[in-house]
């Protein structure tokens, strides 16, 4: 009657986490610990078979590296030979095989050689899903109704296994689900690529043909040509469109988190870090992952997101063990990566293997009858946004947009109609209620002839004349200013890549243009 209040007390707690949205490797920690309250053993181990090698989960009794082996079959005749058992079975104390866990058990005795083995295998629908092995250091320590125990504990640990994959896939779908819904908001309409010019026929060309297969692709372009919607064309033209798109700007993440936020943390791995958490690689898996302005990533990351291209494999933040990934990579720059090769702050190894597959969005500048085009798509979604009946532009204002050398690309080709609209409907306040105004937007409007107010950016104030009049450092000050703002505009406004053109950091950077009293 002990023996079977024991065992009850063991898995009732067991049996209520298979409907539990717990942690996988907190699952496994409990079921571990349950069977240690049934079993004299020294140390109890749960692998999981990937390929020809079994990878653990969850240990006990066994050293902090366990984790992080990986045992191949073939090297280990005990676990091949569990492998091949129809149910749980013992080696003899006497056992010429070698034991895997030789060494490896935790334990203050002097010797740390297995005398004692048990395992089962664990077989999800007639598929072998791995291993749960039993050791003790002692020989005899393990007796035949210890077997029927290990025998029948087996058939929930696939349970629990079963449980632990089946909500693990619930919540990845959860989680891809919610991306792509917060995609979809954020993106209000879905666009596509507008244009006409031969450039662009080229370009879908391109995108139709690299789209099918699985190649990691790199997109280059100025800042605003839209080398978002690009890599958006791609997924969806992919055999992965059905999967979740997952976009990070690489410039957006602060150093110390690019890490955490690509791999994921588990809990403990650093100040803040309270549970376990699934990196973009782990949300991307299955679809596409999307790192737009790469050139930005730290030396020691873009080492790390080779590890991964090369193995399909990562680790979490403070954690030993591998998480494998099927993920296709889009990438994006407006860097020069090659140079930046060159100049030692981008992996010559990484850059050849993003660009298997390179795609250059071209300006605007050479797509000039494209413009127009553009500019009625941006136009419907400013008539939508504000409710008016119609938008128009004049005759003066096409042929200012034409005129225009557009140095913003597309983006500032958005920016500058938005407004634009703002400023003509305040224009023609006093017409018919806003749902019947049918508003013109004239070349007044666009206020194009302003340098840098197509990107948001301050303009720093007019050099002065170099004359005698002027000191040296006012003359010095002048053409730092002249400098920065073409830098800062040729680059959108981003700190960053302004610093790594000009060769210096990005903190005295932003120190010299408070000094200069420019944003």
């Amino acid at each position: 009657m002990t023996r079977h209040r024991q065992l009850l007390d063991a898995l009732f707690p067991l049996v209520a986490d298979l409907t539990r949205a717990l942690p996988e490797q907190e699952r496994y920690a409990r079921l571990l610990q349950a069977l240690q309250q049934l079993l004299p053993a020294d140390a109890i181990a749960l692998l999981r078979l990937e390929g020809d090698a079994l990878v653990p989960q969850a240990t006990l009794g066994l050293s902090a590296d366990t984790l992080g082996r990986r045992f191949v079959v073939e090297a280990h005749p005990r676990l091949r030979v569990l492998l091949a058992a129809p149910g749980a079975m013992r080696f003899p104390p006497d056992s010429p095989l070698p034991d895997p866990y030789d060494g490896l058990v935790d334990h203050p005795a002097p010797h740390l050689d297995v005398h004692d083995c048990m395992g089962c295998a664990l077989r999800l629908e007639r598929t072998t899903w791995g291993l749960l092995t039993v050791d003790a250091l002692d020989a005899g320590r393990f007796a035949a109704e210890h077997l029927e125990v290990l025998e029948a504990f087996a058939q929930l640990a696939a349970a629990t296994v079963t449980a632990a994959a089946r909500i693990e896939a619930l919540t990845r779908s959860v989680q891809q689900e919610r991306t792509r819904a917060d995609a979809l908001l954020a993106s209000g309409v879905p666009r596509t690529l507008l244009g006409q010019s031969g450039v662009m026929q080229a370009l879908r060309e391109e995108i139709a043909l690299v789209a099918a297969s699985d190649l990691t692709v790199l997109i280059t372009g100025e800042t605003g040509v839209g080398k978002e919607l690009v890599a958006q064309s791609v997924h969806a033209a992919s055999p992965r469109a059905a999967r979740p798109l997952v976009t990070v700007n690489c410039a957006a993440l602060p150093e110390t988190l690019v890490e955490s936020e690509l791999f994921g943390h588990v809990r403990g791995a650093f100040s803040g870090a309270v549970g376990d958490r699934r990196g973009k690689f782990e949300m991307a898996d299955g679809g596409t992952l999307f790192l737009d302005e790469i050139g930005e990533l730290p030396l020691g990351i873009q080492a790390k997101l080779l590890r991964v291209l090369q193995g399909g494999q990562l680790q979490r933040v403070g954690s030993d063990r591998e998480h494998r990934v099927d993920v296709r990579l889009l990438t994006a720059t407006n860097r020069d990566l090659p140079a930046e090769v060159r100049a030692g702050r981008f992996r010559a190894d990484l850059y050849h293997r993003l660009s298997v597959y390179p795609l250059r969005v071209p300006p605007l500048r050479e797509r000039d009858q494209d413009i127009l085009l553009l500019a009625g798509g941006f136009l419907e979604e400013n008539r939508r946004r504000m409710g008016l009946r119609g938008l128009r532009l004049t005759a003066g204002a096409r042929a200012a947009l034409g005129r225009h050398a557009w140095p913003g690309n597309v983006r500032e080709l958005e920016h500058q109609l938005s407004r634009a609209t703002l400023k003509a409907m305040q224009r023609q306040a006093t017409a018919t209620a806003a749902g019947q105004r049918i508003v013109s937007i004239g070349d007044e409007d666009l206020d194009l002839a302003t340098p840098g107010a197509d990107l948001g950016i301050a303009t720093a104030t007019p050099a002065p004349e170099v004359t005698t009049a002027i000191t040296l450092r006012e003359a010095t000050d002048a053409f730092q200013r002249q400098l920065l703002d073409r830098t800062l505009r040729r680059h959108g406004g981003k700190l960053a890549a302004a610093a790594a053109e000009l060769g210096v950091d990005r903190a005295n950077l932003a120190r010299l243009l408070r000094r200069l009293g420019m944003r």
